[in-house]
């Protein structure tokens, strides 16, 4: 199977970059009003309001707090086994270059393949467009700019299951749902990364939420693929 070496599974969680909407210079609370008046808003929420339940997911007004990483490898059997790694900081650029650094440091950056759901959309150019916030140069396996399309090492794994059709969205916990590979979720969701992150202070806890995404996603690629997806005993978390 070589079309699995250098393929790195990545799954990130954001959250906004200050506490609260008070917390913002007056220029960025000026600026996020002005973007929320364009935002979906059913419910009538303030921009207030609507920083705190949203902010995150754009990377102007959001951070990365937490980037897990996967990747395949056979064992001495000649079995396939899945080695999945947390990296975690409240140090944004630290987290990025740390992220760099271990990519670089077991791959040629140039070989790369990067797989995410819905990476196209978010992972990839979230942690692009951070990268040049915290004046980090872009490494060459997440750079778009000069490259043909079939140039770029970018996996999306909802963009495999579109089949070309590109109207919908459809989530990573409905696809695992429908093609039997053992849930993602556990205790807390997406919504609830800002609140476990500001309010209760607990890392550790989004890593290991991020890390079942990576696990996930992992196994979604294998299904897209036709292999059969791995059993737990064949699923690493390390340190």
């Amino acid at each position: 199977m070589k079309f699995l070496k250098n393929l790195i599974f990545i799954d990130i969680e954001t959250v906004s970059e200050k506490p609260t909407f008070s917390d913002l210079s007056e220029r960025m609370q000026n600026l996020w009003v002005k973007k929320s008046i364009y935002l979906k808003n059913d419910e009538e929420m303030s921009a207030e309001e609507l920083y705190a339940e949203r902010a995150g997911i754009y990377s102007e007004f959001g951070k990365v707090v937490v980037i897990s990483i996967g990747a395949f490898y056979t064992d001495k059997e000649g079995n396939l086994n899945l080695r999945i790694k947390a990296l975690y900081n409240d140090d944004e650029k630290v987290l990025l270059e740390e992220f760099i650094q271990t990519i670089n440091k077991k791959l040629d950056e140039q070989k790369v393949k990067l797989c995410a759901h819905n990476g196209k959309e978010f992972d990839f150019p979230y942690m692009a467009r951070r990268m040049v916030v915290n004046r980090i140069d872009i490494p060459e396996f997440l750079q778009l700019s000069g490259k043909k399309p079939w140039e770029v090492g970018h996996i999306d794994t909802m963009e495999l299951w579109k089949f070309g059709d590109r109207k919908s969205f459809t989530s990573l916990d409905l696809l695992t749902a429908i093609l039997d590979i053992p849930s993602p979720k556990d205790d807390m969701d997406g919504s609830m990364v800002s609140t476990v992150y500001y309010q209760e202070n607990d890392l550790e806890k989004i890593a290991n939420y991020c890390n079942k995404d990576v696990e996930a996603t992992a196994q979604l690629f294998l299904r897209l693929k036709g292999i059969e997806i791995l059993p737990p005993d064949r699923i690493h978390f390390v340190n």
